[in-house]
C-alpha cells in the first residue's frame, strides 16, 4: 500500500453517508495517507454513494469520469448504497477500480492492502445485506462547523417505495455506553453541535432494555456540547 500518498473523498446522499466517510477518511489518515480535495490528484478517491436519488447512477459515472481525468492512474473506490446495490454493475463502469459493500466499506484498507496490481479486473467485495449485523460507530470532524454523529443504522420497515433496508440492511446500534463514548469523543474536540443521525434514530435499541430516551438523557450529562440536534425521526416511535 506504499504506493499510496494521497486520498481524496466524495460524498453522495444523507448526513449518515457524510458521518461514515469522515471515519473512513481517518482510517486512511492513521495509516499515513494524506486527505486532500478532490482536484489535488490524489493516488485514490473514494466516492460514497446514495440509492435514494433517481440519479445514483448518473451521478457515480459522472464523478468517476471526473476523478480520472483529474488522474488517470488513480485507484477509484466505490463505497455506500448504490454500491450494496448494485455492486456488479458499478464494478463493470469504466474506470471503476474496486467496489465495496455494506460490511466491507470500513475494511477497505485491507482490501487495498491485499492488492495485486497485476490484475486488471475491478475488485468487487460484498455479501448478501442479511448478513450485515455489525454496527460501526461514525461520526464527522473537520468538515463542517458541527458533527454528524451515527447513533443507528438499517431499518426493519420494509416500505414498498424505499431501497434503504436492501442498501443497509436490519436496523441495529452500538450500546447505549458506546454511544455516550463517541459523543464524549466529540466534545473533546471543540464541537459545540451534534447531530444525532441514522436510517430510523427512534428506532435505537430495537425495543430492548435501551431506547432512544436514554441515549438523549444520557447526552444531556455530557459537557462541551452546547446544542443536540435530532435529525429526523419517525412519530410512532415518539
Amino acid at each position: 500500500m506504499n504506493q499510496f500518498k494521497k486520498v481524496a473523498f466524495y460524498t453522495l446522499g444523507c448526513k449518515l453517508n457524510f458521518s461514515e466517510t469522515s471515519t473512513i477518511s481517518r482510517l486512511f489518515e492513521d495509516a499515513g495517507i494524506a486527505k486532500v480535495n478532490f482536484e489535488e490528484r490524489p493516488d485514490i478517491y473514494v466516492i460514497n454513494t446514495c440509492s435514494v436519488t433517481e440519479n445514483a447512477d448518473k451521478k457515480c459515472r459522472q464523478l468517476v469520469k471526473k476523478a480520472k481525468k483529474i488522474n488517470p492512474n488513480s485507484f477509484v473506490i466505490i463505497v455506500g448504497c448504490f454500491a450494496q446495490l448494485k455492486p456488479v454493475e458499478i464494478g463493470a463502469m469504466p474506470g471503476v477500480d474496486m467496489v465495496l459493500g455494506a460490511n466491507e466499506k470500513f475494511n477497505v484498507l485491507n482490501h487495498l492492502e491485499n492488492l495485486d496490481q497485476s490484475k486488471r479486473e475491478p475488485i468487487i467485495a460484498f455479501d448478501h445485506i442479511k448478513t450485515a449485523k455489525e454496527f460501526v460507530p461514525s461520526y464527522s470532524i473537520g468538515d463542517r462547523t458541527r458533527s454528524f454523529l451515527k447513533i443507528q443504522d438499517g431499518c426493519d420497515y420494509f416500505c414498498t417505495f424505499c431501497t434503504i433496508p436492501l442498501a443497509r440492511g436490519k436496523s441495529r446500534n452500538a450500546s447505549l455506553y458506546k454511544t455516550l463514548e463517541e459523543a464524549k469523543k466529540i466534545a473533546e474536540k471543540d464541537v459545540k453541535e451534534i447531530v444525532l443521525t441514522g436510517v430510523n434514530i427512534g428506532d435505537f435499541g430495537q425495543g430492548g432494555k435501551e431506547n432512544f430516551y436514554q441515549l438523549i438523557q444520557g447526552l444531556e450529562e455530557i459537557e462541551g456540547i452546547d446544542r443536540f440536534r435530532i435529525s429526523s425521526i419517525e412519530p410512532n416511535l415518539l
